[in-house]
């Protein structure tokens, strides 16, 4: 394996496990990037106006396309699917944060994670 392969599968898992930290183990923990003054993720939806119904679908799509990226450090296949999904799903967050006029720092994990993902992107290119 090339250097770019180790960068990727690292960047695959810091982005794979992060993604799965924040909706199954830290999904009613306080954290300073909630949107408006939410201290668990339903509440964080309620703040953006969305239901805990589509909570749950974002939910189930982030942790969905974490699993596959992660699994798509066996099967390459499944990296742009992963990533470029992610991806959407966390530039949706950064328009929610903007729309609730949340301080630009709750942004920047989202921010950070789309910065990942599409260099993971544009690296299996």
């Amino acid at each position: 394996m090339e250097l770019i392969d180790y960068v990727l599968i690292i960047l695959k898992v810091i982005v794979g496990i992060s993604i799965l930290n924040v909706w199954l183990i830290q999904p009613k923990k306080n954290t300073i990037w909630r949107g408006g003054d939410a201290t668990t993720i339903v509440e964080e939806f309620k703040v953006y106006g969305l239901s805990k119904t589509f909570c749950y679908v974002i939910g189930f799509l982030k942790v969905s396309l974490a699993i596959l990226l992660l699994a798509s450090i066996k099967f390459e296949t499944l990296t742009l699917i992963s990533t470029l999904g992610l991806a959407t799903l966390l530039m949706g967050s950064i328009i929610m944060h903007l729309l609730v006029n949340d301080k630009l720092y709750k942004s920047f994990p989202a921010f950070l994670f789309i910065v990942m993902n599409l260099t993971i992107a544009y690296l299996t290119l």
